[in-house]
């Protein structure tokens, strides 16, 4: 397949910015400039400039032959603009052929510095006595003739500094987190155990303190270990202190994160900027704990950190084998599901789109045998409005019937329409307009204007001041305290209310439909995911992975069958070295 490049305007002015400084001419430092700023901005650490060396690629729709690469990197070595790692100059170019803006070299260095210590470091001391008594009484389904991967989990993160713990929805993550918590503050008696939870998005941290504060209630352990059990998440980038009008931090090397303790939950989320910026704030003898799927979607920005992190199964089977990677012994994967069991056919076509196998996922999907899952052919012949009404009337009437706002909030939060796409047809933006369209027909809403009573509302930009957050979904009602005025209503996070004007709100759009992407962190009792009628490089096996796996107890998915199975056999592939760095068998 021919590698397509679109240029933006920041690629080509940095590409110009390179040649004007470089002082020696190469004919190809320029395009390699801009296609390296193109690939951070696609989510890629790195140009490997194998994959487009002795080919045609397109650059702006035009075509062009590179050269072979050992001309390619001969060239660009000649440049001052281009350094080998480990001095400085604007790009780094490694023994791989790896082409990478300086900065994003020097993450992936930090990166791979920061958690090869963490988990190279000796065992930490632990009261074994204690511990023991501790995993028998947090996990009494133990047998020593089958693995307790749960169980496995809470010796790792109790005895390693760095610990990673990934499984999908259903899997025990946060009970996993609330036995460890417990643990470690058995441990440590008497002493304070400061700790910290975060999550990537104000979302994913209100579940993470959610889930914490419900599962740590039915905790075999004694009243003071659990008064004692953190409920406070935070943002990760609220926990790291943010500067105003800079991409730093507050707590960094130089002055490190007062935390024993940090626990990131969606860790996937996470971009690789981002990572580094954390594990360089720890203190010295911190504990780092990740939770997450090490099969959605990645970080929207550079880097798919965890995936790298946890390596494939050929490579950890050969780590083991062979005693070479760090960090065979610091990860974790939770394979039992207790959501998805017996006849689901979420879980089981979910596991099947990872294997690939979109054919086996589809005809689970489309069974007769299961009550969890629809499938419906994307009609050519009737409109796609009258193909979307039912569903989308039955799933939305019910929250905007109701008076009360706690009540509408938790009754719009248990259904949600997920789009592939942004753009197009079946994209965000127009299945949206679409819902607001069916819901006025039948004078359920009535947009007379950009604000009225039932408009959801997902916010996409933080505002510390109104403690609103990236990911935040609020909805639109009338405030029987202000005379009926509109304002918008959000969770408090502690199971009441607050409102908001819809003149202060931050960036936001409308939210009856959202893209599969902007879902990590959420879940909803039912999902209907809306799949595009032409084929596009976004679709992918993480894509509909997530997307299936946002349903709790069903999902209703229109699309097209060859396209589903086409996506499933699509990885995403962003390059990187870090994988290489950290398991190097």
């Amino acid at each position: 397949m021919t590698a397509v490049f679109e240029l933006t305007p920041l690629d080509r002015h940095f590409a110009d910015f390179i040649a004007s400084i470089s002082d020696a001419a190469s004919p190809h430092l320029h395009l390699a400039a801009a296609l390296a700023s193109n690939a951070v901005g696609s989510g890629n650490v790195c140009l490997n400039l194998s994959d487009i060396a002795d080919r045609t690629i397109r650059v702006d729709n035009a075509p062009l032959r590179m050269p072979p690469l050992n001309e390619l990197l001969d060239s660009l070595r000649r440049t001052t603009c281009i350094s080998a790692p480990g001095t400085f100059a604007p790009l780094v170019l490694d023994q791989r052929g790896r082409l990478y803006l300086y900065r994003y070299w020097k993450y992936e260095q930090t990166l791979t510095e920061q958690i090869l210590a963490m988990a190279q470091a000796p065992p930490l001391p632990v009261n074994n006595e204690l511990l023991a008594e501790g995993l028998d009484r947090l996990f009494p389904m133990y047998t020593p003739e089958e693995t307790d991967w749960q169980r496995t989990a809470a010796l790792t993160a109790v005895t390693k500094r760095f610990c990673i713990i990934s499984g999908g929805p259903g899997t025990g993550k946060t009970f996993t987190i609330v036995k460890i918590l417990a643990l470690l503050l058995e441990q440590a008696i008497d002493r304070p155990l400061r700790i910290a939870l975060a999550a990537p998005t104000g979302k994913a941290a209100a579940r993470l303190q959610e889930s914490i504060a419900l599962a740590k209630e039915s905790l075999s352990c004694n009243d003071q270990i659990r008064q004692r059990i953190p409920e406070q998440a935070t943002t990760l980038h609220r926990l790291l202190g943010p500067v105003a009008g800079s991409p730093r931090f507050r707590f960094s090397a130089d002055n490190p994160l007062p935390f024993d303790l940090v626990i990131i939950d969606e860790a996937s989320m996470v971009s690789l900027p981002l990572m580094a910026k954390l594990t360089a704030a720890l203190k010295p003898d911190a504990r780092l704990l990740l939770l997450g799927d090490r099969d959605q979607l990645a970080s929207v920005e550079a880097g798919a950190v965890l995936g790298d992190l946890c390596g494939d199964s050929d490579l950890r089977d050969r780590a083991s084998s062979e005693a070479a990677a760090p960090l065979q012994d610091s990860i974790v994967i939770l394979t039992r599901n207790y959501r998805f069991q017996g006849s689901s056919a979420i879980g089981a076509a979910a596991s099947a789109i990872n294997l690939g196998d979109g054919a086996a996922a589809l005809t689970l999907l489309t069974s007769a045998k299961t009550d969890d899952s629809v499938w419906q052919e994307l009609s050519r012949t009737e409109s796609f409005k009258k193909q979307l009404s039912g569903t989308i009337i039955r799933g939305y009437a019910p929250y905007l019937a109701t008076t009360s706002a706690q009540e509408a909030l938790s009754i719009f939060n248990s259904f949600r329409v997920l789009c592939a796409l942004r753009q197009g047809p079946l994209g965000v933006e127009a299945v949206n307009l679409l819902i607001e369209e069916l819901l006025a027909e039948k004078q359920l809403i009535r947009p007379l204007g950009r604000w009225y009573a039932g408009r959801p509302v997902l916010v996409t930009a933080n505002d510390y001041s109104l403690r609103l957050f990236n990911g935040d979904i609020g909805l639109t009602l009338p405030d029987p305290l202000v005379g009926g005025a509109l304002k918008v209503c959000f969770p408090n996070g502690a199971g009441g209310i607050r409102t908001v004007s819809p003149l202060r709100l931050p960036a936001h759009e409308t939210a009856f439909a959202m893209t599969i992407h902007k879902s990590q962190g959420s879940e909803f009792t039912k999902v209907l995911m809306l799949l595009p009628g032409h084929d596009s490089e976004l679709l992918t096996r993480e894509l509909l992975y997530t997307g299936l796996t946002r349903a709790r107890e069903s999902v209703e998915i229109i699309g097209d069958s060859s396209l589903f199975i086409a996506a499933a056999a699509r990885r995403i592939e962003r390059a990187s070295g870090l994988k290489e760095a950290l398991w190097p068998c």
